[in-house]
């Protein structure tokens, strides 16, 4: 792990893209380099992979997070697992594409992009000695189609916003949350690159910070106007009537629309429809579970405690020393709280049963 730079170093607008990506392969040293996300923004590192098991702890312990992210990272991670196999390799893959979903068992990006790679594993037409090559090839197609897909949904959720508005965005949904460009902050982001004067209020997104921390940081990297709000500032702001609409991610969308997102995301919702803000949920289809009916039936990952217990100000201890406490990662928003949601195949109006089960479809994902 090599400290590369400090905060805010990289030239705004040439951070991603051409410039460098989320995750990515290094073909001279044959491992997985990733911005290690734990460390934004006072420190701009890089955490290299070279087995499944690293690959494991950077997804659970969110050097690398963001749900297209994750579908990537897994990916990435069951080559890892077939170059270098504990076993019999069509075993072994099968081994590590279940610790590799266990990691975070929410996000259902991730349990598609390795089910797609276990397609390559489970074909009696590879043979064992051509299944490394293939199935990094494959790890390599979907990085590539991540930034393809996130870029057409972040124009059509650009459409969504007009010259002058201010945005309530919360957790991170950017280039850091996919391979590059984003879903709700690449729409604000594709908005801001034509020209439309934005303002976004960025959410703390308590208690990991990645609006504070992550979301902001881009924003700066864009050029992006924004201000940081505490997550529990956002109804003032929505009653204020100076809010035009919230925009937020999805970590899985079940078939009737509930979306679960990231802790925060209903409250949020709720506030905005209490003021008649309309608010819209950014994702890519693979996003989509159609096995799961509703957002009831979605497992929310509960993560260790000293996520909210170890916080200071001002250099102390804000929680009494033997305090206990909750940390739930995500919460659902019913359908009928969003106004839209926007995928690659354009924005989904409801009735969202019918209609995402159409999009999905159509596009040739079995969701």
């Amino acid at each position: 792990m090599i400290n590369l730079m400090g905060r805010n170093a990289l030239p705004r607008g040439r951070f991603f893209g051409d410039f460098m990506r989320t995750i990515e392969w290094d073909s001279t040293k044959k491992l997985i380099k990733m911005i290690d996300q734990r460390k934004l923004p006072r420190r701009f590192e890089f955490v290299t992979c070279q087995t499944v098991d690293q690959m494991v702890e950077a997804i659970r312990n969110m050097t690398i997070r963001g749900a297209p992210a994750l579908a990537v990272a897994g990916a990435y991670g069951m080559a890892l697992a077939v170059r270098n196999p504990q076993g019999e390799i069509r075993q072994f893959a099968r081994y590590a594409a279940k610790q590799l979903i266990d990691a975070r068992p929410t996000a259902v990006n991730l349990g598609w992009g390795v089910n797609r790679i276990l397609k390559i594993v489970d074909s009696s037409e590879i043979s064992d000695s051509d299944l490394a090559e293939r199935i990094l090839k494959e790890a390599h197609n979907m990085a590539e189609e991540d930034v393809r897909i996130n870029r057409k949904l972040s124009e059509n959720g650009a459409s969504l916003i007009e010259d002058g508005d201010t945005i309530i965005h919360h957790c991170n949904t950017g280039s850091l949350a996919v391979v590059d460009w984003g879903t709700a902050l690449g729409a604000i982001r594709f908005a801001h690159e034509q020209g439309k004067r934005i303002h976004v209020l960025v959410d703390e997104t308590r208690p990991r910070l990645q609006g504070s921390r992550l979301t902001a940081w881009e924003c700066d990297q864009y050029g992006i106007p924004y201000e940081i709000i505490t997550d529990n500032a956002a109804g003032y702001f929505l009653r204020s009537g100076k809010v035009n609409k919230v925009f937020f991610g999805a970590d899985r969308v079940a078939a009737n629309g509930d979306v679960a997102n990231k802790i925060g995301s209903y409250m949020l919702s709720l506030a905005a429809n209490a003021n008649n803000v309309p608010v819209y949920s950014v994702f890519p289809l693979s996003t989509v579970d159609l096995t799961t009916k509703s957002g009831d039936l979605i497992p929310i990952e509960e993560r260790d405690t000293s996520e909210v217990l170890d916080i200071e100000f001002q250099g102390e201890a804000v929680t009494p020393l033997n305090a206990k406490a909750r940390n739930p990662a995500f919460d659902v928003t019913p359908h009928g709280l969003f106004t839209g949601l926007v995928t690659e195949a354009g924005i989904v109006y409801p009735p969202f049963e019918q209609n995402l089960a159409s999009c999905v479809y159509n596009n040739n994902l079995d969701g």
